[in-house]
């Protein structure tokens, strides 16, 4: 079992920027790939980025790329997605996932094993 806790969502304006923290714990050495996905209300979720645990190579969604940076402490077993020049449609439910996979379909919801209760980010016009 892996628990993720995330944390730092927000009310902010367009333009600003956030930091979003996921922590694991658990069997955190089962974890080939950390992700975060988000779920806009109506929609369906979908893939933001995701990083390579070990070796710290990263994925992002053409909606964020350049905007958002994916990263990981591995000492502290902790992933965090900073987000900058937030638009109102990045406004969403943002979650922390693990996969134990190795494949690298990272973009797809399914191949992740845990998942954490999520963090609201709200962006303002």
């Amino acid at each position: 079992q892996v628990q993720l806790v995330e944390s730092g969502g927000g009310l902010v304006q367009a333009g600003d920027s956030l930091r979003l923290s996921c922590a694991a714990s658990g069997r955190t050495f089962s974890s080939f790939y950390m992700g975060w996905f988000r779920q806009a209300p109506g929609k369906e979720r979908e893939f933001a980025a995701a990083i390579r645990w070990n070796v710290g190579i990263t994925y992002y969604a053409d909606s964020v790329k350049g905007r958002f940076t994916i990263s990981r402490d591995y000492a502290k077993n902790t992933v965090y997605l900073q987000m900058n020049s937030l638009k109102p449609e990045d406004t969403a439910v943002y979650y922390c996932a693990s996969a134990s996979d190795s494949s690298d379909y990272v973009s797809v919801a399914n191949m992740y094993d845990y998942w954490g209760q999520g963090t609201q980010v709200t962006v303002s016009s």
